[in-house]
């Protein structure tokens, strides 16, 4: 997927790592029929049955987002998985033929989440296509404002989440570094395309900790609406989230039992 127009130098590198996750979650998987041949199109929505996903394996695709043409799709991307998710409308154009390789939608996430590997890549490819769709959205409505989703940057000091906070918005930095702090003890680091802040969305509580960039910070920003949309429509990868975030919320409360214990001695 590239976006129209021009883009700042995070979105392209962040384009260029989602462009590969396709072929490697499809990896293994054998092809549902054979190729599927178009010439130009108006409207392949229309023309795609609702129990495939496709690789583009050759040909170009425009996407026109709410009546605008927002990006297109090129070899190699996939298409299929915005059923169940909380996307504005998304029309399919072509000017030229179409290659397309269809697979099972049930046989791809039955392969996807045989693999820890393969989900964590999934929802890395899921949450970086939508922090682009909303970043560009954004910009195009509001071209003056900074955009409250899609990216934000912050520099070394910054409050990225705010413990006591509403949860809002899931977070994932994409480039730099953060610590997390609980009653203004450090509890650990935020790494490079980690995940934080999903859990009190699911939950629906305040911020349980403050998260503050150690050095400047580019970050993809999901609303929480559009977050529990893609965790529902995808409920197995949702569940591995929980126990991933789950095993680091266990992480962090020995280390905040730690530091009482040290500060009553």
């Amino acid at each position: 997927m590239y976006l129209l127009g021009e883009q700042p130098a995070y979105a392209d590198q962040l384009i260029s790592r989602l462009q590969s996750i396709p072929g490697q979650l499809l990896e293994g998987l054998q092809p549902a029929g054979e190729p599927l041949l178009l010439d130009s199109v108006d409207d392949l929505n229309a023309q795609l049955p609702a129990n495939q996903l496709f690789i583009i394996a050759d040909g170009l695709l425009h996407a026109h987002v709410e009546g605008r043409p927002l990006f297109y799709l090129q070899e190699g991307d996939l298409l299929g998985l915005r059923q169940g998710i909380d996307l504005p409308s998304c029309n399919y154009s072509s000017d030229e033929p179409l290659t397309l390789i269809p697979y099972s939608r049930s046989a791809v996430f039955q392969h996807i989440y045989s693999s820890e590997a393969r989900q964590e890549q999934f929802i890395q490819y899921l949450i970086g296509q939508t922090a682009l769709l909303s970043d560009a959205l954004a910009r195009l409505k509001q071209p003056e404002i900074r955009p409250a989703t899609g990216f934000q940057h912050f520099t070394a000091g910054e409050e990225l989440i705010h413990q006591g906070d509403d949860a809002d918005h899931v977070f994932i930095i994409i480039e730099g570094h953060a610590e997390a702090f609980v009653d203004g003890h450090k509890v650990g680091d935020v790494q490079k395309d980690e995940i934080f802040g999903a859990m009190a969305v699911f939950t629906r509580e305040k911020r349980s900790a403050t998260v503050i960039a150690s050095e400047a910070c580019t970050v993809m920003v999901i609303p929480k609406d559009q977050f529990l949309s893609l965790m529902q429509s995808n409920p197995r990868i949702s569940h591995s989230l929980i126990e991933s975030m789950a095993r680091r919320i266990d992480l962090l409360n020995k280390e905040v039992t730690q530091l009482r214990l040290k500060a009553s001695d």
